[in-house]
């Protein structure tokens, strides 16, 4: 991320770029953290951006699988009534 390199690059402060670029310190900081992380530097447990997302994604597969499940579930019951 662009605002993450100029802050390692350029020896200014977190609070400089957030103001030149227009965000919160906070969100600066947090992208920061989010990027040392990603570079295998951060606490252990915690999840990269790509981890985060395949996260996410296995979530949405998850819960769309849930559902096709049940579905079928009542499809068998109905023709297994249908049928008797």
């Amino acid at each position: 991320m662009e605002a993450v390199r100029l802050i390692r690059e350029s020896g200014r402060s977190v609070g400089e770029v957030a103001r030149d670029l227009g965000v919160w310190e906070t969100v600066l900081r947090r992208w920061l953290k989010q990027a040392e992380i990603d570079e295998g530097r951060g606490p252990e447990g915690v999840l990269t951006t790509a981890e985060r997302e395949e996260l996410r994604k296995l979530r949405r597969e998850n819960k769309q699988l849930m559902m096709e499940r049940e579905i079928l579930k009542k499809a068998t019951a109905f023709f297994a009534k249908q049928s008797g």
